[in-house]
C-alpha cells in the first residue's frame, strides 16, 4: 500500500506495484482507507468513564491513564501474590508483528491469564498438525497452474479479491469447481457449484475418498510414511454408504461420481476456506478433506499447483515480542490459557484467584463474540477493563479506560501475511493522530511507569523503539528466506519468501473411531437441533466490511440498518412470510428484528445474513464448548433459529 500525502494529510491509497501478488491493487477497504484516518469519530485522547456503560466520559492524560492501570495490576498482584488475576483478550491486529508488544509486556509480569487460539482457522492447523505435523506453504501465485481449482467453503471473489487473477488465468484452461452451502459471488464464476448442507463437509469427503480408492487410487507410500491407511481404506470401503453421504450432504452420487472424475485431473488444488471451519465438524471437515488429498497424491508442494492451499500463520520471523520470556514465580510455574473461541465461558470458570483485569486490543468482542449473556456476567466480576481501538466500539463503551490506537500509517512495523509469502516493512507516514499511540509504545510506557512504582516488577526492555525490535526480526534465516541484508532492505518493496523443496514427510490417515464419529455426529446433530429450531443462520462474509471494523466508511457503509436475511422461496410461502417485511428470528439465547428477502438459491432450511451497520445477532449464538481435539474454533455457525412475524403486514 502506497501512502499519498499533502500537507500532512493522508489524501490517497494506492496499490504498490512492487509487490508482485497483489500487483498495485487494493480492494475497496484498502482505498477507503483516507476516510478511515482521518475520520472524526477516531478516537484523540485516553478517556476513563465514570461508571462502566455510562457513556460519561472524561478526558484524561496518558500519565493519568498509567496510573491508575498501573495501581490495579500492582494493588491484584499484592491482594493475590501473582498475576494471574490480569490478562488479556487480543488478535492479530494487522498482522504487524510489534501488535505483540501486548503479549510481551504480559509475559514480562510473570505468569498472568493469555488467550490462546485462532477464531477463524483454529481448527484447520489443529487438523493439519495431526494429520501432517506442519503445514508447508506454497506461494498462491502458483495456483495459476492449476488445472483444476476445488474451492471448499470459501468466497475469494468477495475475501480475497487478489487471489482471483490467478484463478482466473487458471480457469481458461482447466476447471473452478465450488463446494459451500450458499451460492456464492465465486460460485457464480464457477464450472460447477456444489450446494451441501452446512456442517457435512467430511461426509462428502470420504463419500469422494471411497470413489476414488476403490478406481485403484492410494497415496504414494514413498512420497508419505501412512500411518492406518489400511484401516482407513476398509472403512470406506465397508462402512460409507454413499446413498447416506447422498443424504446427509444434499449431494446427488452421480455428482460425486463427477467430482471424483475431476479429482482424477493434474496439477488440481483444494483451496480449504474458513467457512467450513465454523460449526463443530470442522475438524473432521479438514481431516477428512486432507485425507482425500492424500488419496490422489494431492499433497504434494514440488509439483506447482498442486495440493493444499490454506491460511497462513505468522512464520519465518522469530516474532520476539510474543515469545518474549517469561518472569519466573517461585510458586506458578506458567500462566493460565484460556480458548479465544471460548473466552468468557472459560475466563469466568477460572478461580483462585478469579480473573479481575482485563486488556483487549486488536478486537471487538462485544460486537463478534458468541453467549454475549454471560460477558455481561465477566464484565460485573472484572475491576477494570482496558480497551486499545481507534474508535468507541461496543467494547470500548463498557470500559473504564479507553486509549487511543494509532493505524498503521502513524507507527513503523514489520509484516506478513494470512495467505501470501512476502514480507513487508510498514513505514511511518504520517504523526500521530491527536495523541493516539502505537501498542508497542503504550506497553513501552506502561512498563515504565510500573516499575518507577515498584522496580523491578517488568522485564519488558521498553527502552527498544520500532525500529530496537524490526532489527531483532532480522536473523540469518530470515535474511536467508527472503534474501536480504536487513531490513533497510524492505524500503526498496517487499520481498517473496524463498520457495522452499521441502514436502511432507508422513500422513496419519484418521482412525476408526474418529471415522465413526463422524457419521453418528452429524445425524445426532441434526436430529436434536433442527427439531427445536428448523433454520441453520449463516453469517457469511461481505465485501464492504471485516464484522465491525469500516462501518464508519462512507464510501462503504451501507443504507439499511435492520439485517437482511435470506431464505429459500419456498420456506418462506409455507410460513406465509413477505420479502421486504421484518421478523423475529429467536432461539432460546435471545431473538432480533430482521428484514426477510426470499432467495430461490438458497437451500430448504437455511438462513443467510447479510451484514448490516448495527447487527446484534450474535445475540442468538450460544455457548459451544470446544471439543477436545478442536480446541480454537468459533462454532458462530453452530446456530438454529426459528422466525416468527412481528407488526402488521399487508398480504396484498
Amino acid at each position: 500500500m502506497l501512502s499519498y500525502i499533502e500537507n500532512g494529510k493522508l489524501f490517497k491509497v494506492g496499490g504498490d506495484s512492487s509487490h508482485g501478488f497483489t500487483q498495485g491493487h487494493l480492494c475497496a477497504k484498502g482505498y477507503s482507507y483516507s476516510q478511515y484516518v482521518d475520520n472524526s469519530l477516531r478516537l484523540k485522547y485516553p478517556m476513563k468513564q465514570s461508571k462502566r456503560g455510562s457513556g460519561d466520559w472524561e478526558r484524561i492524560s496518558w500519565d493519568q491513564a498509567f496510573e491508575i492501570i498501573a495501581n490495579k495490576i500492582l494493588e491484584l498482584n499484592h491482594r493475590y501474590q501473582s498475576n494471574l488475576a490480569i490478562g488479556y483478550n487480543k488478535f492479530f491486529g494487522n498482522t504487524g508483528v510489534l501488535h505483540f508488544a501486548v503479549e510481551g509486556m504480559f509475559r514480562s509480569f510473570g505468569p498472568h491469564t493469555k488467550v490462546i487460539g485462532d477464531l477463524c482457522a483454529g481448527s484447520g492447523f489443529q487438523a493439519i498438525d495431526d494429520a501432517m505435523g506442519a503445514f508447508i506453504r506454497q506461494n498462491p501465485e502458483e495456483m495459476v497452474h492449476s488445472k483444476v481449482i476445488i474451492v471448499w467453503g470459501a468466497n475469494p471473489a468477495v475475501t480475497n479479491i487478489h487471489q482471483m487473477k490467478y484463478v482466473f488465468k487458471a480457469i481458461k484452461k482447466g476447471k473452478l469447481i465450488v463446494i459451500d452451502p450458499i451460492f456464492t459471488e465465486t460460485a457464480a464464476k464457477a464450472d460447477t457449484y456444489i450446494q451441501i448442507k452446512p456442517g457435512t463437509d467430511a461426509l462428502l469427503a470420504l463419500g469422494l475418498g471411497k470413489i476414488i480408492a476403490a478406481r485403484g487410487f492410494k497415496p504414494d507410500h514413498q512420497q508419505l510414511k501412512l500411518q492406518d491407511w489400511e484401516e482407513f481404506r476398509d472403512f470406506l470401503e465397508h462402512q460409507v454408504d454413499l446413498q447416506f453421504v447422498s443424504k446427509m450432504t444434499g449431494v446427488a452420487v452421480e455428482v460425486m461420481y463427477l467430482l471424483a472424475d475431476l479429482c482424477s485431473e493434474k496439477p488440481i488444488a483444494f483451496w480449504l476456506g474458513i467457512g467450513l471451519q465454523k460449526n463443530r465438524q470442522g475438524y473432521d471437515s479438514v481431516r477428512s478433506i486432507l485425507s482425500l488429498l492424500a488419496i490422489i497424491n494431492g499433497l504434494t508442494t514440488t509439483t506447482i499447483g498442486t495440493g493444499l492451499f490454506f491460511a497462513n500463520i505468522i512464520q519465518d520471523v522469530p516474532n520476539q515480542l510474543e515469545n518474549l520470556n517469561v518472569q519466573k514465580h517461585p510458586h506458578i510455574p506458567h500462566s493460565r490459557a484460556v480458548s479465544s473461541a471460548n473466552f468468557v465461558h472459560d475466563a469466568l470458570a477460572l478461580k483462585d484467584p478469579p480473573l479481575k483485569m482485563l486488556w483487549v486490543a486488536s478486537r471487538n468482542p462485544i460486537y463478534t463474540d458468541h453467549h454475549l449473556s454471560e460477558w455481561k456476567q465477566l464484565i460485573d466480576q472484572l475491576e477494570l477493563i482496558v480497551t486499545v481501538d481507534l474508535f468507541l466500539t461496543e467494547t470500548a463503551q463498557i470500559s473504564d479506560i479507553v486509549l487511543p490506537a494509532a493505524s498503521h500509517f502513524e507507527e513503523e512495523d514489520l509484516h506478513t501475511s494470512f495467505w501470501h509469502s512476502w514480507l513487508m516493512l510498514n513505514q511511518k507516514a504520517l504523526p500521530q493522530f491527536f495523541e493516539s499511540k502505537s501498542d508497542l509504545q503504550i506497553t513501552r510506557e506502561l512498563t515504565k511507569k510500573l516499575n518507577d512504582l515498584s522496580p523491578g516488577f517488568s522485564e519488558f526492555p521498553y527502552e527498544r523503539d520500532a525500529l530496537d525490535w524490526i532489527e531483532n526480526e532480522m536473523t540469518d534465516s530470515v535474511k536467508a528466506t527472503y534474501q536480504i541484508e536487513g531490513y533497510q532492505d524492505l524500503f526498496d518493496g517487499p520481498r517473496l519468501r524463498k520457495k522452499t523443496d521441502k514436502n511432507y514427510q508422513f500422513f496419519n490417515f484418521m482412525k476408526v473411531e474418529e471415522l465413526s464419529r463422524i457419521f453418528s455426529g452429524v445425524a445426532i446433530r441434526e436430529a436434536v437441533d433442527a427439531k427445536r429450531y428448523p433454520f441453520q443462520l449463516l453469517t457469511p462474509a461481505v465485501l464492504m466490511n471485516i464484522h465491525s471494523q469500516f462501518r464508519d466508511i462512507s464510501w462503504l457503509n451501507r443504507e439499511e440498518k435492520t439485517p437482511i436475511i435470506e431464505m429459500n422461496e419456498s420456506d418462506a410461502k409455507q410460513l406465509q412470510l413477505v420479502s421486504g417485511s421484518q421478523v423475529e428470528i429467536y432461539n432460546s439465547n435471545g431473538a432480533e428484528v430482521v428484514t426477510i428477502e426470499s432467495n430461490p438459491q438458497v437451500q430448504r432450511n437455511t438462513i443467510i445474513l447479510i451484514h448490516a451497520s448495527d447487527q446484534k445477532l450474535n445475540n442468538l449464538i450460544g455457548e459451544y464448548p470446544p471439543r477436545e481435539n478442536d480446541e480454537t474454533s468459533s462454532f458462530v455457525n453452530d446456530c438454529f433459529v426459528d422466525i416468527r412475524r412481528v407488526g402488521r403486514w399487508d398480504h396484498s
